[in-house]
């Protein structure tokens, strides 16, 4: 999947490089802009009754400039609750049984 967004979203792709059903995903995300980078994103899946707890994460390889941008504007704090909201949404699109729209 590619996408190309607004200063916010930026530009880039994401690639499924694993797929474990019932247990995990893990897709490569190549950001073009507003910075390159790459970084390694994991779903993993921990089915308990009718219940499945699912973990995001990602991670990646930070240059000198990046670890210092992120350190001055707080980069996990800013991802993490991204990943909160997206898992927000997993939640309500898997409990509603109902595919996600694109628009």
């Amino acid at each position: 999947m590619a996408w190309a967004g607004n200063d916010k979203v930026g530009e880039g792709k994401m690639t499924l490089i694993e797929s474990k059903p019932n247990e995990a995903l893990k897709i490569k995300v190549d950001f073009l802009k507003p910075f390159e980078g790459t970084a390694n994103s994991s779903f993993t899946f921990k089915p308990d009754g009718n219940q499945t707890p699912v973990t995001w994460s990602m991670e990646g390889h930070h240059n000198f400039i990046e670890k210092a941008f992120c350190l001055v504007t707080n980069g996990k704090e800013m991802i993490g609750d991204d990943l909160e909201k997206g898992l927000a949404q997993l939640k309500t699109v898997a409990e509603s049984g109902k595919a996600a729209s694109n628009n």
